[in-house]
This record gives structure tokens, C-alpha cells and sequence, in this order.
């Protein structure tokens, strides 16, 4: 293509780009040029609604302890869903007995869930015990000694999804 073929080509991708509103390709031994800068978006509180990409953020707690975020297994949320494999949990460390929490954030209702463990070891919920169930934040005791999977299957209120949650529960 001759010098002046390529200048034609140049200019009309331009004018085509300025109608269009993106940038035209840089020319050979030009810089291209940087996009224009995004709208900042801020906000000084966390929003109390849920998020339309998936299901809140689940915390367990032992009484009086810090919540340790569960990993986030199979879900559906509006329109989305993920299919996940059981997994091993976030890890949390608590006493025999002691009374276990589960709160999300951003906080939204629950109509019903289930808790049920298996050995740390396992690779699947085969021979599961429950911990569980009922309405409203989970709440149940921790089990017997040992290294533990718990998850936490919730179903949210006004059918806005379910999801399931795992730790990995040390119990000394």
C-alpha cells in the first residue's frame, strides 16, 4: 500500500472514530492515546442492599469471638449461579460446646438453614451430621473434638437465593 493509501486509511478511520466516540488506531511511530479517565465512584458507608452478583458474605463466630468469613460454595442469585465442589472451609479454631453464629453482611434475612459436618479429611458430604437447622441467623453448638467441614446451607427470604457456606472447624 502506497504512503498515500495509508494516510487516506488513517484519516477516515479517524473521522469514523470521531463519530463514534472511540479512538482511532495510533499510526506507526505515534503513542496511542490513554483512555479517558473514569468517573470516580465512592461511597463513604457499605450499602445495606444485596448484591446483584451473588449472595452476602457469611461470618461464624464463636460467642464473643471475630467472625471468619466462610468460603462461598454453590449458590443461585437471581439470575446467577454457581456450581461449586465441596470445599475444605475457612478456618476457624473454638472450644467444645461453644454456641456458633453465622451473620451476613450486608445483613439479609433468612428463611431457613441447615448445618452439617464431616471430617476434615472428607472429600464430600457422604455421612454428614447435622448440626442443625432451623429460621433466622444460624445458630448452633460446635461438635465434638476433632477437625471438621461445616457447611451451612441458607435459603434468604423473599427467594432471593440460596447458598451454601463452608469453614474448617478445629474444636480443641
Amino acid at each position: 500500500m502506497s504512503v498515500r493509501a495509508t494516510a487516506i486509511v488513517v484519516l477516515v478511520v479517524a473521522a469514523i472514530a470521531a463519530c463514534t466516540g472511540t479512538a482511532a488506531p495510533p499510526t506507526p511511530g505515534s503513542s496511542p492515546m490513554p483512555p479517558p479517565p473514569s468517573p470516580a465512584i465512592g461511597t463513604d458507608a457499605p450499602s445495606s442492599e444485596p448484591s446483584a452478583e451473588g449472595p452476602p458474605a457469611a461470618g461464624m463466630a464463636a460467642e464473643g469471638g471475630d467472625p471468619v468469613t466462610g468460603q462461598l460454595g454453590t449458590y443461585v442469585w437471581g439470575d446467577a449461579g454457581s456450581d461449586s465442589p465441596w470445599l475444605p472451609g475457612a478456618p476457624i479454631a473454638v472450644g467444645v460446646g461453644e454456641p456458633l453464629t453465622v451473620t451476613f453482611d450486608p445483613a439479609i434475612p433468612v428463611s431457613t438453614w441447615r448445618a452439617r459436618m464431616v471430617p476434615a479429611a472428607a472429600a464430600g458430604p457422604d455421612g454428614a451430621s447435622s448440626l442443625g437447622l432451623g429460621a433466622g441467623d444460624p445458630r448452633f453448638g460446635a461438635a465434638e473434638p476433632g477437625s471438621w467441614t461445616v457447611e451451612v446451607h441458607v435459603a434468604f427470604v423473599a427467594g432471593r437465593g440460596d447458598a451454601s457456606y463452608f469453614w474448617r472447624l478445629d474444636v480443641r
